[in-house]
């Protein structure tokens, strides 16, 4: 029988989690009146379009970036919406979604861009993407309640944490899968670092780092759901709502809403890239 051992793991993150929301409060509570008054505002400002004129606009929109099909499966999608009464739900869902997505997007590329240039960056940073991406959801909304609370900003938190591994992984795949005849050709012709990245490397590697974008987007949309639970509100909100209350159908509406969304989201991620 070997002794019992009892590793001293959970007391180590705690103290750091404790050490950081206690130097770090300042910074956090700044960032969080900021975040707060940047979800309220998209999200009021998307409510101030009445839903027809919002519908109609996002419809010929979709009409341009993609095709006739998928702006006619938007119009009915949003109406739909409209008519189970989760308009005001949805537009504080998009909100966090653009919101969390433009910040993740923000820091994955610039990190992709670096571990597709650098063999060492990219052998340090893909473990860490590795024990990000196969982390359980429920757990990024842990640290995000000490550092900003029960609300959306919690939420976007841990939206981001969750959701950035996608481009920084895609980001850096496509400037490393390019065809090294190409690079060599750009050195020989005497291009500069900065010209052979933004006129080669990034271009041709701009399928990739959609893609990238589109899962961004996806884990976001699904992140945001979960995050019902430290109060984010929206059509995760809905579920939770449901789910407290035993009523399955308000559940199936909202989680009907949730994947009319993520159909949106997606299907136009990806035209606009083809």
């Amino acid at each position: 029988m070997f002794p019992e051992v009892q590793l001293p793991i959970a007391e180590g993150i705690n103290a750091g989690l404790d050490w950081l929301t206690s130097n770090l409060s300042a910074i956090t509570e700044a960032a969080s009146v900021v975040l707060e008054n940047g979800i309220n505002g998209l999200a009021a400002l998307l409510l101030f379009v009445p839903p027809v004129i919002f519908m109609v606009a996002a419809a010929v929109l979709v009409a341009v970036l993609a095709d006739i099909r998928l702006a006619v499966f938007t119009l009915v999608g949003f109406f739909l919406i409209w008519g189970m009464q989760l308009w005001a739900p949805m537009m504080s869902t998009i909100s966090l979604i653009l919101l969390s997505t433009l910040i993740a997007v923000a820091i994955g590329v610039p990190l992709g861009i670096v571990g597709g240039l650098s063999d060492r960056f990219h052998a340090f940073i893909t473990p860490i993407l590795d024990f990000m991406q196969t982390m359980p959801a429920f757990v990024y909304l842990i640290p995000a309640i000490p550092f900003f609370g029960l609300g959306p900003v919690a939420a976007l938190f841990a939206t981001v944490i969750f959701s950035v591994p996608p481009s920084i992984r895609l980001t850096a795949l496509g400037i490393r899968q390019i065809d090294p005849e190409l690079v060599e050709a750009s050195n020989a012709f005497g291009s500069t670092t900065t010209q052979k990245l933004f006129q080669i490397q990034l271009p041709l590697a701009t399928p990739t780092i959609m893609a990238g974008v589109n899962q961004t987007i996806m884990l976001a949309l699904s992140m945001v759901v979960i995050a019902a639970m430290i109060g984010a509100g929206g059509l995760g909100g809905e579920v939770w709502r449901a789910i407290q209350r035993l009523e399955p159908g308000n559940g199936f509406e909202a989680g009907i809403a949730v994947v009319i969304v993520a159909m949106l989201f997606d299907r136009i991620s990806k035209r606009i890239v083809h």
